[in-house]
């Protein structure tokens, strides 16, 4: 049998360079200049993420994170927050690459503005060494998102280029501030009240937890205006300068910074408003909508960080298997670690595919050209996949420690950060209950059921006839029925079967492209839908053939 060759050190000091799923992506979504733009500044990054600022992440996870600074020497308050240099260098490299104003703005020499395809891409390599910081970046994408879209001219001169930056004016990050202590996920239970001054809105009251805190420029803030309704309605969404014009801070102050598990690159904190000046943003009425809209694309950058994680864990597993002998062997020569690292790649690319075929219909809602139909299959996807994803960056790393044995568990080595940082994935933008309200509220409000289940048929009909579609067209069945029932529950049980349904309409999902994949691609692709399947609805039996040995070679 033949065996992984020994792993050279220049394999891993570039992300992108071996990613074989986002190189077809990318060739895939991408045209002529665009893609050789694309390929060429991925590589330059892809290289970076894994030197250079995966040396600064290691730093400001371990000794460097953020501080605040809330007096000066003098007593006065200044709600500074305090980042060390590196972090710094790296926060001005990645807004520089374009990850956020490429999307709004064109790219010089282009002619032409970027798009989400390209932006993920790069939050993907980021997120192999600093998924901490891609929160950041996170709340700036979702703070232009929503300035692009609704605000009005005069509000989105203010500030979108600033956010948008490359480096031509100013940097503002961006923050979106939802939640309050005695709401949480529920956002319609907030009481940071805004007050008419002339033209003008102050904000009084607290946000609880407020990341990147301190670094953003502007915070896309909720709050109600004098008389509104109670409840989620009631909401309107203001632009809040962290600073006023003359560099004082806008009447607002941190109380304290959230001492955090992981990903302890983003300051976040508890903000307290007292008569802040704010700006509104589109509709007064539509405030929660329009952050409900936000939060869509704060999920797919979630996933987005998960797959990341992933990845790198899977990486980070590979290389040390392939060097580390134990009992006369090398680890890649034992049947039991090539089957978890088989695994491992199976369900990484199925994932990573998966998360960017959804992105490819999250632009076509951007873009407004998706049908109605579309729309509710946009947020169906990106609520399966954040909650899949979320879950699985977790497990990978648990793989990596398990691979490393005990050095695993050693702050020397990534795979303790890499657990830590996954942690919160999945309870970032929504956690796997509020996903599965979304899953109800999908199903009783627009029958996304029935549009999932004729969409996956739909893209299913074209494969070859196999024993992988057919596998997958009786799991399908089931699954219908199962949704049908499901659809017809009262809420108590609805809520209780959501999260269990969710997981099932992922693995339906991730097996359609992993199948498409498959017949379009063949080779390692088809053998790698093959491993995905197999494990997914525990098709092995005792004694089969083991497909992860068989294949290790070529898959990985």
């Amino acid at each position: 049998m033949k065996v992984l060759q020994e792993q050279k050190e220049t394999e891993t000091l570039n992300f992108f360079k071996e990613d074989e799923t986002l190189h077809k992506i990318l060739e895939e979504r991408l045209d002529g200049p665009f893609l050789e733009y694309a390929k060429a500044h991925l590589q330059s990054f892809g290289e970076r993420c894994a030197t250079v600022i995966d040396e600064r992440a290691k730093h400001t996870d371990r000794e460097g994170e953020p501080r605040l600074l809330r007096y000066d020497r003098y007593g006065e308050e200044i709600s500074d927050v305090w980042v060390n240099e590196g972090y710094r260098q790296t926060v001005q490299e990645t807004y520089d690459t374009g990850i956020v104003g490429y999307v709004h703005k064109e790219i010089p020499g282009l002619g032409g503005k970027g798009n989400y395809t390209y932006s993920f891409a790069q939050g993907y390599l980021l997120s192999h060494a600093e998924p901490g910081f891609y929160c950041p970046v996170t709340l700036t994408m979702a703070t232009a998102y929503l300035l692009d879209h609704y605000a009005d001219d005069q509000v989105r001169s203010l500030f979108l280029p600033h956010v948008c930056s490359t480096g031509e004016v100013p940097l503002y990050e961006g923050a979106t501030f939802l939640t309050e202590r005695q709401g949480g996920s529920d956002v319609g239970a907030n009481i940071v009240t805004a007050l008419k001054e002339g033209n003008r809105y102050r904000l009084f009251g607290e946000k609880y937890f407020a990341s990147n805190a301190g670094m953003c420029g502007v915070a896309m803030v909720l709050a109600r205006l004098e008389g509104a309704p109670a409840g989620s309605k009631g909401l309107t969404l203001f632009a809040v300068p962290w600073r006023n014009a003359d560099g004082q801070l806008n009447s607002l102050r941190i109380r304290r910074l959230k001492d955090k598990l992981g990903v302890r690159a983003v300051p976040s904190g508890e903000v307290e408003f007292d008569g802040a000046l704010a700006y509104v943003v589109g509709d007064p009425s539509k405030g929660f909508y329009y952050m409900m809209e936000a939060l869509n694309l704060s999920r797919i950058c979630n996933a987005v960080a998960s797959v990341g994680i992933m990845r790198r864990a899977y990486l980070e597993s590979k290389v040390y298997a392939s060097r580390r002998n134990a009992f006369g062997k090398r680890l890649t020569e034992f049947p039991m670690v090539q089957d978890t690292l088989g695994k491992m790649a199976a369900k990484l690319h199925v994932e990573v595919a998966a998360v960017f075929d959804l992105i490819q219909l999250f632009e076509k809602v951007t873009e407004g050209k998706a049908s109605g139909r579309e729309m509710v299959l946009n947020r169906l996807y990106i609520a399966l996949m954040k909650k899949e994803t979320a879950e699985q960056a977790i497990h990978f790393a648990h793989e990596a420690i398990e691979m490393h044995g005990g050095n695993g568990y050693i702050e020397d080595f990534v795979t303790p950060r890499l657990l830590r940082d996954a942690q919160v994935l999945t309870v970032w933008e929504g956690t796997a209950n509020i996903l599965g309200l979304e899953l109800i509220r999908l199903v009783n409000k627009y029958a996304a059921h029935q549009l999932f289940i004729e969409e996956m048929e739909r893209r299913m009909d074209p494969l070859p006839d196999d024993q992988w579609k057919r596998t997958l067209q009786m799991k399908l069945s089931g699954l219908a029925t199962d949704l049908d029932a499901f659809a017809k529950f009262d809420e108590a049980l609805q809520t209780y079967e959501a999260k269990k349904l969710s997981k099932r309409m992922a693995d339906v999902y991730e097996s359609v492209v992993a199948l498409e994949w498959s017949a379009k691609h063949g080779g390692k692709f088809a053998k790698l839908a093959e491993v995905y399947m197999e494990e997914t609805w525990a098709l092995r039996k005792i004694g089969d053939p083991m497909r992860t040995v068989e294949y290790f070679e070529e898959i990985h």
